[in-house]
């Protein structure tokens, strides 16, 4: 009897989605007079200082690998930048490691913590990798469903509700993808005494760390007695600018940093050699471009929140990242519905917010990461279109 065919790909890929943002992306690459307010990455260039530290590093030719764990003068800065901005003493040599963005300290963490049929507790909506990560290292992602009158925000009594025999980590991301919402350290602290109590890491992603307005970012790590129990995430790609340099970090206790080591060995190698150049200027001089830029954002944040609530969406106020996460409800279309349409009749793009899970129906991902004409145009282009759609 013939053996019956197999199939060819693995369970776990099988079991997730592909990336419902990029789907967009693609659709609007083969249309022209799109506005995008989809992609999620600053529309400034990276500052020139910093491109030219990679430029004249690769005119002497430093252009070879570097030490699996990043360049030694490179965790020396990060590990000084750290201790300044949080207070956090961090071993360059020990519990440090330069990945290829906060994508792989993601992948990195949830391989290194997961044994198969574990458990990792985190927000919907949330950003698209989350739960595939946990997926794909064996694991299960448990959704806790976050609400609009609720901020958006974790709720620590609704975290120890979901946890079983089975839960190994808590994977947060404040300021958040796609909501904009940012933590309070009270609400952060009720969620550390609870990792605590039940002895869970805490995964956190603090890549839009610097981009905060009118309230301060709370790292993970600094809560009471949980550095040791964080695998604080970080990297460059949208405070100075660098998405495509792809350098992020991820910083924690030797055991952790050294289970990730081992994978990031064996699947990466090193992260690229002049984004790590261009990183080490990035912390040298790179805070006044920061200031700048995110000074600039603040007024398109809030340009783009008044217009909205204007047009008839909705639009709780974010207060960290760049992005707006507008209700669109009130047109009674779907999230995926009014994104095609709105791409098809008015060539605006957004990101549906069921990309980032179940709560994100009703919604629609705004990047207010570019130019105040655009958004403007693209308002009025909305404008129009909620006019015919409302009900």
């Amino acid at each position: 009897m013939p053996r019956k065919k197999p199939n060819n790909t693995s369970k776990r890929v099988n079991q997730i989605a592909p990336s419902g943002i990029r789907r967009f992306f693609d659709l609007v690459a083969s249309m022209e007079g799109v506005i995008s307010l989809g992609v999620g990455e600053p529309d400034f260039p990276t500052p020139w200082h910093i491109r030219e530290a990679a430029i004249y590093s690769m005119e002497k030719g430093n252009t070879m690998y570097t030490s699996n764990l990043g360049m030694p003068e490179l965790r020396r800065e990060l590990s000084a930048h750290l201790k300044k901005e949080y207070k956090l003493d961090y071993d360059p040599d020990t519990e440090l490691l330069i990945t290829v963005g906060v994508s792989e300290g993601v992948d990195l963490a949830t391989r290194a913590i997961l044994d198969p049929g574990d458990e990792v507790i985190m927000a919907d909506p949330s950003y698209v990798s989350y739960s595939s990560c946990v997926v794909l290292a064996g694991g299960k992602a448990v959704m806790i469903p976050t609400y609009e009158k609720n901020s958006f925000e974790l709720s620590a009594d609704d975290i120890e509700k979901k946890i079983t025999d089975k839960t190994k980590a808590i994977l947060i991301g404040y300021p958040a993808n796609p909501t904009g919402a940012v933590m309070s350290r009270d609400k952060l602290e009720k969620i550390a005494e609870v990792a605590k109590r039940h002895q869970l890491m805490i995964i956190s992603d603090e890549i839009y760390s610097s981009l905060v307005y009118g309230v301060e970012h709370t790292c993970a790590a600094t809560l009471p007695n949980m550095k040791d129990s964080t695998v604080l995430l970080g990297g460059f790609s949208k405070a100075y600018a660098m998405t495509g340099w792809r350098i992020g970090y991820a910083a924690g206790s030797k055991d952790i940093i050294g289970a990730m080591f081992k994978i990031h060995q064996y699947t990466i190698m090193c992260a690229p050699t002049m984004g790590q150049v261009a990183a080490i200027e990035a912390l040298k001089s790179g805070n006044d471009s920061v200031n700048e830029m995110v000074s600039d954002y603040n007024r398109r944040r809030l340009f783009m929140v008044k217009g909205f609530n204007k047009i008839g969406l909705p639009c709780f106020e974010p207060r960290g990242a760049f992005y707006a996460f507008p209700s669109i409800k009130a047109t009674g279309l779907s999230s995926e519905e009014f994104a095609e349409k709105l791409l098809m009749e008015e060539r605006v793009a957004v990101i549906p917010g069921s990309a980032f899970g179940e709560c994100g129906e009703g919604y629609i991902r705004c990047c207010y990461a570019t130019s105040l004409a655009d958004i403007e145009e693209a308002l009025a282009r909305m404008g129009r279109f909620v006019g015919k759609h409302k009900k």
